[in-house]
């Protein structure tokens, strides 16, 4: 296998470039987890939730490269759900109840991670900020039941452009050789983009906070690489539409392997579960605790793009296995990221015997 004849000193190279790249990917990613989210409604209402299955990917928790790095996502989300299932929306009276729900979303996302070279608590501390634009698009094509019982039946749609939340992590990172820990938090400040009156938003309409520990362990003597990463995260009540999500638990996972010093392939997947019931006056559902599983593949590439710095080129896709009290679907990031290049191996001096 090629990995295996790489010298040490190129697979230095290789985990640098990981490092870096982890920082860009995945330390933005996390902030990002609710970026793409397209559906009507907000919170798991709608089935939705802050926290995006799957952000966490391959290296999640291994370091990066001390300094400032910049990254772009284009996010494709598209899910729907049956008329036999339904969700509280948005864009309707409070706990208004509708079947047939379908959204889509093109998003593009811009950000910048600072990491810092000053160890904290042993670690490395690194922090994210991003913010994203795009198109979104929300149907609802069966029956919709108010509050009080009335219903009618028929199809009402809703797309426009809008900006999501401004969205913030940190974190905290620590290596023992093969072996790599991360603690994180993240959360959102609401744009002041969200429409109650429209079944269509990129912004939440209020505020959540999400913390977890993830653990990777990569070998860059084979280039073997396994990631997890799982959180918790607690929302706050919808003051709109008097709803407030329960906490959910989230893991994703990762594994993949460097084919070379430039090419990473994988899979990646999640487990995302709601653990306490949704309440509030709109909560109409009562508890609508949703859950999903989904795996999808991945594949990435390391490339020079001036002196001193690198980019990235990363393609993954998931597709929702099992799903309940949520829309099923499937979501593809495409994602670029420019950064500092980790520094060359030294050569070595060359010795001469007499």
């Amino acid at each position: 296998m090629e990995t295996q004849r790489q010298t040490g000193d190129d697979w230095e190279i290789v985990m640098g470039r990981a490092r870096q790249r982890n920082t860009i990917l995945m330390g933005a990613l996390c902030a990002l987890a609710c970026v793409a989210n397209p559906v009507a409604a907000v919170a798991d209402a709608g089935g939705a939730s802050f926290w995006l299955p799957g952000i966490f990917g391959s290296l999640a928790a291994v370091p990066g490269v001390p300094g400032w790095a910049y990254s772009t996502f284009y996010i494709h989300e598209s899910e729907a759900a049956g008329a036999q299932k339904n969700f509280v929306v948005s864009g309707r009276p409070v706990g208004a109840v509708a079947a047939g729900l379908n959204a889509n979303a093109d998003v593009l996302v811009q950000g910048v991670t600072y990491v810092s070279a000053m160890p904290v608590l042993g670690g490395q501390a690194a922090f994210s900020i991003l913010g994203a634009g795009g198109n979104v698009g929300a149907g609802i094509d069966a029956t919709l039941t108010g509050p009080r019982g009335n219903s009618i039946s028929g199809s009402v749609s809703d797309n426009r452009a809008t900006f999501t939340d401004v969205f913030y992590q940190g974190s905290l990172k620590w290596n023992q050789g093969v072996h790599n820990e991360m603690v994180y938090i993240t959360g959102n400040i609401p744009s002041g983009t969200y429409d109650q009156n429209r079944l269509a938003n990129l912004s939440f309409g209020y505020v959540a906070y999400d913390a977890g520990v993830g653990y990777t362990y990569f070998d860059p003597k084979t280039g073997h690489e396994f990631s997890v990463v799982g959180g918790l995260t607690y929302n706050l009540i919808n003051p709109d539409l008097q709803y407030q999500n329960g906490i959910d638990f989230h893991l994703d996972w990762a594994a993949s392997q460097f084919v070379s010093k430039n090419v990473q392939i994988g899979l990646a997947g999640y487990f995302f579960q709601q653990l306490t019931g949704d309440s509030g006056p709109g909560a109409t559902l009562g508890p609508f605790k949703g859950r999903t599983v989904g795996i999808g593949p991945q594949i990435g590439f390391i490339f020079p793009v001036s002196e001193g710095y690198q980019g990235y080129l990363n393609l993954r896709g998931y597709k929702d296995l099992a799903v309940e009290n949520r829309p099923e679907g499937w979501t593809a990031w495409l994602t670029f990221a420019v950064s500092p290049a980790p520094p060359e191996a030294p050569s070595k001096p060359l010795v001469r015997k007499y």
